[in-house]
């Protein structure tokens, strides 16, 4: 009897254990990532290959294109885009830059854009740990610049973001479907 009691336990007690797993959300189909200026910082920092020091990081959600068209059908032209999917893309410098003629503080900042065939304006915003741009406010905009579109031979099915050092910092540079845009970034 003394056995079976103790079975009958922990059995009871392997039940509750697998009750009380914890349920892990499934997969993001639109998957986060992040990138730094300088690329790689992370990875140079821990060989001790730095060679700059850290300016930026954005982190952003990478919607897919599965087969739709993306802009101007699924990205409407002219209306503000959170520039990924879920949680809006934010950037965070840790110097100051210049954006266009505006001077921009270290923090932490949002990085909307309102596309269109030609150009996209690009506008960074103060308020940051938003979802989507549903309740985007204009007002707290810090500064809007607009980047021409350049058209791509190599279609992206993955929204893409890295910088590229050019003479005056670097451009952040963001692709999708067979169009690419670059933002300059003064330091």
């Amino acid at each position: 009897m003394k056995k079976i009691s103790t079975f009958v336990l922990l059995l009871l007690m392997g039940c509750i254990a697998l009750q009380a797993q914890t349920k892990f959300p499934k997969l993001d189909k639109s998957p986060m990532d992040m990138v730094y200026y300088p690329n790689a910082y992370p990875y140079l920092k821990i060989q001790n290959k730095l060679t700059e020091p850290l300016v930026a990081r954005v982190i952003f959600s990478r919607p897919q294109k599965n087969g739709r068209a993306i802009f101007g059908e699924l990205l409407e032209y002219g209306k503000v885009w959170r520039l990924g999917a879920n949680e809006a893309t934010e950037i965070e410098f840790f110097q100051n830059v210049k954006i266009g003629n505006t001077k921009i503080k270290t923090g932490r900042y949002t990085i909307y854009s309102i596309p269109t065939e030609e150009k996209w304006t690009m506008i960074l915003n103060k308020e940051t740990d938003i979802w989507g741009a549903f309740k985007y406010d204009q007002t707290k905009d810090i500064v809007r610049i607009d980047v021409p579109v350049q058209k791509q031979t190599e279609i992206l099915e993955a929204l893409a973001m890295t910088f590229e050092k050019n003479a005056t910092g670097a451009e952040l540079v963001i692709g999708w479907d067979n169009f690419k845009v670059a933002m300059p970034i003064v330091f």
